[in-house]
């Protein structure tokens, strides 16, 4: 299977890299091809230009590639921080001119955009790992866990995929060597149950 693993951090050294480069591990054991994208080391704009935005719009070479990439890979595994409930920008860009129309999604025909897209996406399942300085129970009980909302229902769901596995590490400020260790596992883990031996 084709993998595709999207990493959204500033630090080399975070525990999201640690969560990526466990991930990769994983997949590579079971003998995926791996796809793998640091969208801050690669210094992947998120800046979407008024051209991108039509369906048939003038878009770049190096987005035409992250494009044709996402349609034809069977899993995805997105990576990042929880940043005031939201992915950083570099990861809200990618998603704003990657999952484009015609692309991950597509309008009924006579739909002028009203109207409830069709996912095109070939994968079957993602996985989204995040981590957090929120504890769960705060999460869900004062801000809803939006990004429960927007990975299955905003993204993913919307665009054919609705084999949808979240997990949040939290607190990742107070965890313990032993905590992150164990998380670590718990990486490993989802991706043998998600992405298991070919």
């Amino acid at each position: 299977m084709r993998i595709s693993v999207i990493l959204a951090h500033p630090d080399n050294r975070s525990f999201n890299h640690a969560i990526a480069e466990t991930a990769l591990k994983a997949l590579t054991s079971n003998g995926h091809h791996c796809h793998y994208h640091d969208l801050y080391k690669e210094k992947f704009d998120p800046l979407l230009p008024s051209q991108e935005i039509p369906k048939a719009g003038n878009i770049d070479p190096s987005i035409a590639a992250h494009c044709q990439q996402i349609s034809t890979v069977d899993g995805i595994i997105i990576v990042h921080p929880n940043w005031w409930g939201q992915p950083p920008a570099v990861l809200k860009g990618w998603i704003d001119r990657v999952f484009r129309p015609g692309v991950t999604y597509e309008f009924e025909e006579g739909d002028q955009g009203e109207g409830i897209p069709v996912g095109l996406l070939r994968a079957q399942r993602a996985v989204v790992f995040n981590t957090s300085n929120t504890n769960a129970k705060r999460e869900i009980e004062v801000f809803g866990d939006p990004l429960e909302t927007l990975w299955k229902n905003c993204i993913f769901g919307l665009c054919g995929i609705h084999h949808v596995y979240r997990h949040t590490f939290s607190v990742m400020v107070t965890s313990t060597l032993a905590q992150r260790q164990g998380w670590l596992e718990h990486v490993t883990a989802t991706v043998h149950k998600y992405f298991p031996s070919v």
